[in-house]
């Protein structure tokens, strides 16, 4: 598995958001100046966070972006997923159910059956407000992505 520009973007976007939530809605000039990434990509990332329901946006004058619910309650698997879609390591673990033909007689699906569960233990497990708390603290001080 392999995290595109999209999906890593995507994170620091929504890691910025969460960093500066008490300055109100945010533009994307802004987080692209600030994190050093292009506004024209970061565009084309919010209709999906929007679509999730991740973000609320403010139109017009003061207008920008925020997070709709605290850092601690959005994982970063929520965020992978809506930009990279699967996160499972082979294309029989993509769907809920298992429809391979060679299922039960393959002897490597345990291996990967184990590797999905650790990402997506990992990823479901850590949210944007773990990732800011373990850089503040891992610097001891304020931190930018």
């Amino acid at each position: 598995m392999k995290i595109s520009t999209k999906g890593r973007y995507a994170l620091r976007m929504l890691i910025d958001l969460a960093m500066h939530q008490e300055n109100g809605y945010i533009s994307l000039k802004e987080i692209a100046e600030r994190q050093e990434l292009s506004k024209k990509y970061l565009e084309q990332i919010v209709p999906l966070m929007n679509k999730s329901g991740l973000l609320k946006t403010n139109r017009g004058f003061q207008g920008g972006y925020r997070l709709s619910k605290p850092a601690s309650q959005i994982t970063v698997g929520e965020v992978l997923v809506l930009t990279e879609g699967s996160l499972a390591p082979v294309a029989c673990l993509d769907d809920e159910e298992n429809t391979c033909p060679r299922r039960s007689e393959c002897i490597t699906l345990p291996v990967w059956e184990g590797l999905n569960k650790v990402i997506r233990e990992y990823l479901f497990g850590l949210t944007l407000q773990d990732v800011i708390d373990s850089a503040v603290s891992a610097d001891g001080s304020d931190y930018c992505i």
